[in-house]
Formats: structure tokens, sequence, C-alpha cells
């Protein structure tokens, strides 16, 4: 997914256990005062020191009702060794696999690849809350309640479509960095995309799976990595049927200071919420229409209106207000006074000032409260906080009494809680000349790439209404500048739904997308060829 604000929190096991585990400096005796480098370097030891080189395997066994039919599964937890050219192992993945009873090497039946975003966020989210064969139930935009929790079958799950595999990134749960291999090395667009798939085909390898048809399934900074991950599977031999950008940000050179991309991207997803809390005169009957409405507003005089800068005229300046205004609920002297370029921590906090509330940014339907109402942005992010305990409880229940998987070293809700994360954001694009680089990634370029490379591979775009974090009229221009010709163009398609960044948290939106998933995974096939096993 996309770093979420929990990403930024430590395990209080990791603490404890690099403590116990940290070695005296060498230099000067055991009692000899240390550096930050060293006490650094003995943290990093032992974070990594429980690491397998060799691949672990934990299997258990399940079953789901699904429309009616009882599917009984395999889940394995465990490790994916990864190797260098050379074939020195460099790192450690760790994964969750659901594989439908009786798939045996060489089957035809599809198989997918799940990861959330960050950078350096595990999948626990997406594999808590979506399309595997157990879910956390969610409901209303509201605050989950302290454990138990609600957690059990989910009869919205994929298994009756496709295998399911959770990839963690590395550096995040319990994937590591093995030997002296520096987890550097894996904190950049590049080392991301390179380790995931050096992963993918070596599950697909050991497992059998090569002419299984093939998906990857990427929430937040996942789908940045997975428009270059297509591109850098396909020119190591592996054509994928089929990628799914969920939340998508694909492009991140528009949210640099000074450039108005960003203002026109969040404007639907402003009138959006703004629909949604009843904060706009004549609302229409559904958000569809104030959404095809702002779009409009968007491209039309808002661009026009921002290009002129600061030489815009009064009269032009007051329309533009007055206009937007009946659009995102905000009024027009504030929407003057900010140039009428609303900041997303601004309009979080303004919609519903007169309430005392703020609104969340993974999800714009949640309200939180602040100590200072005052103030020009939100305390926290009250989707976040809405969720977070319940989703990070019930996995550590479920990995370790469920499924089996035990071990000393700490599960990280994200890479950044470890010593030396610094992302590089450098990324090298199809067709970039010798040692030229993109600063800021736009990873839309891969994937239009492997498009027009494979005629047969079809993208999928599913979008929350009040998704703040990545605005859906962001991902429409990313993927509307792909430059793809008519035969490749028809391969992409967009769904949306009336949810956040992490859709599936609304039941009704889960349903739809499990519904608009299925049909599009038969069209995939077809279009690919191929025929699953069912």
């Amino acid at each position: 997914m996309f770093a979420r604000a929990i990403a930024i929190l430590l395990l209080s096991t990791s603490a404890v256990v690099a403590a116990q585990e940290a070695k005296p400096a060498e230099k000067g005796g055991k009692g000899a005062p240390q550096s930050n480098a060293e006490l650094m370097k003995q943290e990093a030891e032992a974070a990594y020191a429980n690491a397998p080189v060799q691949e672990r395997e934990e299997k258990s066994k399940g079953s789901v009702a699904v429309a009616g039919r009882t599917l009984g599964y395999t889940a394995t937890a465990g490790t994916l060794t990864i190797r260098d050219t050379e074939g020195k192992p460099t790192g450690s993945m760790f994964y969750t696999a659901y594989t439908l009873d009786g798939t045996r090497p060489g089957t035809k039946r599809p198989i997918t690849f799940f990861y959330n975003g960050g950078p350096g966020s595990p999948t626990f989210w997406l594999h808590m809350g979506s399309f595997a064969p157990v879910r956390l139930r969610t409901g209303n935009p509201e605050s989950i309640r302290p454990a138990p929790y609600d957690f059990g079958p989910n009869p919205d799950t994929l298994l009756d479509k496709t295998d399911l595999v959770f990839l963690d990134a590395m550096g995040a749960g319990y994937s590591r960095a093995l030997g002296d291999t520096k987890p550097s090395q894996f904190y950049s667009v590049d080392g991301d995309v390179d380790a995931f798939a050096r992963a993918i085909i070596r599950y697909v390898t050991k497992n059998g799976r090569w002419n299984s048809p093939k998906f990857i399934f990427g929430e937040s900074y996942g789908t940045t990595r997975s428009g270059a991950l297509a591109y850098q599977l396909q020119d190591r031999g592996m054509a994928l049927n089929g990628v799914v950008l969920l939340s998508s940000i694909m492009n991140y050179g528009y949210r640099q200071p000074g450039l108005d991309q960003v203002y026109l991207n969040y404007l639907p997803s402003f009138a959006a919420t703004a629909w949604y809390h009843n904060r706009i005169p004549n609302r229409p009957a559904d958000v569809a229409t104030i959404v095809e409405q702002a779009r409009a507003f968007a491209v039309g005089p808002y661009a026009s209106a921002l290009a002129k800068g600061q030489s815009i005229g009064d009269a032009e300046r007051d329309q533009i207000a007055t206009q937007l205004s009946q659009l995102i609920g905000l009024s027009p002297e504030f929407i003057k006074r900010a140039n009428l370029r609303i900041d997303l921590p601004r309009f979080q906090k303004e919609l519903l000032r007169d309430q005392r509330r703020t609104i969340g940014r993974f999800d714009a339907r949640y309200t939180g409260v602040d100590s200072d109402a005052a103030g020009d942005r939100p305390e926290t992010d009250a989707s976040s906080e809405a969720i977070s305990g319940a989703f990070i409880g019930t996995f550590h229940d479920y990995v370790s009494n469920t499924l089996g998987y035990k071990t000393d070293m700490p599960y990280r809700l994200s890479a950044r809680d470890g010593a030396g994360f610094d992302w590089n954001w450098k990324h090298k694009a199809p067709g970039s000349g010798f040692g030229t680089q993109q600063n800021n990634p736009n990873t839309a370029v891969d994937l239009a790439a492997a498009m027009r490379d494979n005629p047969y591979l079809q993208v999928l775009s599913m979008n929350g209404w009040y998704d703040m974090a990545t605005p859906f009229f962001g991902t429409e221009y990313d993927l509307g500048h792909m430059m793809l010709e008519p035969a490749q163009a028809k391969n992409l398609s967009f769904t949306y739904y009336p949810a956040g960044h992490m859709t599936y948290l609304n039941p009704d939106a889960l349903h739809a997308m499990k519904r608009d998933l299925s049909a599009w995974y038969d069209r995939a096939l077809a279009t690919g060829g191929s025929a699953a096993a069912r």
C-alpha cells in the first residue's frame, strides 16, 4: 500500500531483542563506550540474526465456503531465499500462500502475488483484509473495538479463481537481508523491484508454476512497484496475464512543490468527500454525479485558472473560488486566501471545522477529533488510528497460532523501523538513455512498455471515491498518459467503490470488488488463451 501512518511505529520487542543480542565493542574492551555507528551496527546484527538462509515452510489446512461451494486449501507460511546472479543468498522474503487442494506442479490454475506499499510496508493489510480465505471483518467507518476481533472465513476470497501468495517487502515483516548484504540494497525503487522479481521467480520455480497464468496485485506504493515489476518479470522471461492496481500512485513527479497538477488530481476526491459529509449545496443523488462535475471543472476552468498563476484577474479568481466552493464545500474566502490551491491537510481540517472534526487521509469517511480545533492540519489520521490495532493484533495471533509460524525475530510494521532505511527514489525506466534515471519515479512508463510488448496483458485499476492518499483522478491522469495504441488501451479498465484507500474495509465494496475481479479474471484468461483449472 503507500506509507501508512502506522508504518512508523516500532514493535517494542525489537528494542528488547536488539539489546539482548547486542555485542560489546571490539575495541577498548567489554566496557568501553560505543559510538553511534557501532550501536547501529549491533542493532542491525541483532535484527537480522534470525533470518533463515534455508527456506522455511509451515503448512496447515483450512476450508472456506464460496458461493455454496466448500473449498479446501493448504496455507503455507514460509520464506523464499533470493540470490544474486552468482547464487549468493542476499535476502529472505516472508510469504503466506493459499493453494487450492489438489493443485500440482505444472497446473494451469492461476496464481496471484499480493503486496502492500509504503515503501517498506509488510502485506498484513491486504492479507488480513481483502481476498485471502480468512478475513478481519470490518463495517461502518468507525473505530474497531479492542480484542477479541471478528476474524474468520472470508466468503469474498479469490481462492475460487486463483491461488494466492502474500509477500512482505524486504526489511518489513519477517523479510530480512542475509549475510553481509546491506539492507540498503533493497531500499530503492529498483532494488525493491529486483527483490520482488527474484522472489516471485523463486516461488514459481520451486513450486512448478511456470505454466500457470500469473497475476500481480499491488496496493498504494505497491502499484508503483507493479508498473516496474510487470516489465522486469517480462524482461526475465515471465510474461504476466494481468496486473491489478489498487489505490494507485504511479507517478511521484507531480508532487513536487510549485506544480499545479496535484491540485487538479485532488479536486474530484475533495468533491466526493464533501458530498459524503453533506457539505455542498444542491447535493446530487449519487457521488458519481458530483465526481463527474468535478472532473470537467478540473480539466477545464480550474486548470486554466491555475495555469495563469499570479496573473489571474480578480473577476476570474472570484468566479473560480465560487465554483470550487460549490464542489468541495469550503468557503470562497478560504479558497481565495489559499490562492485557489487547497492542500490536503488543510482540506482535512477545514471541511468539518465548525463541528470540531477532522477527516481521514486513507479514508475520508472517517472523522476524528483534535485537541486544537484551530490548527491547519489534523493531528492524526483518523482512518488509520481506527483500524491499525485490529489488523496488527489479528495478524500476530493468526500467523503464530493458526499458521504455526514461530520465530524470535520481531515482525516489523515497516522497514523504516530498522537501521539504515533511506529510500532511493531514482528509477531507471525502459527506454532511458545510458546512465539516465528518473529522479521521481513514474512507473506508468514501465507498465506501458510491458503492455506494448505483451498484447495480452490486462490491467485493472481499482479505486475508492474517498481515498485521499492516492486520489483516483491522479491515477486516471497517469494511466491516461501512457500513450498506448488503441489495441493496448482496450486492455486497461477502471472500477470505483464507495470506500477509501483500503477499499475492502467497506464490506459492500468488498463484495463488489470480488464480483468485478471474478469477471476480470475470466476475461484475462480468455484473452490470453488460457483455461483455468477449477
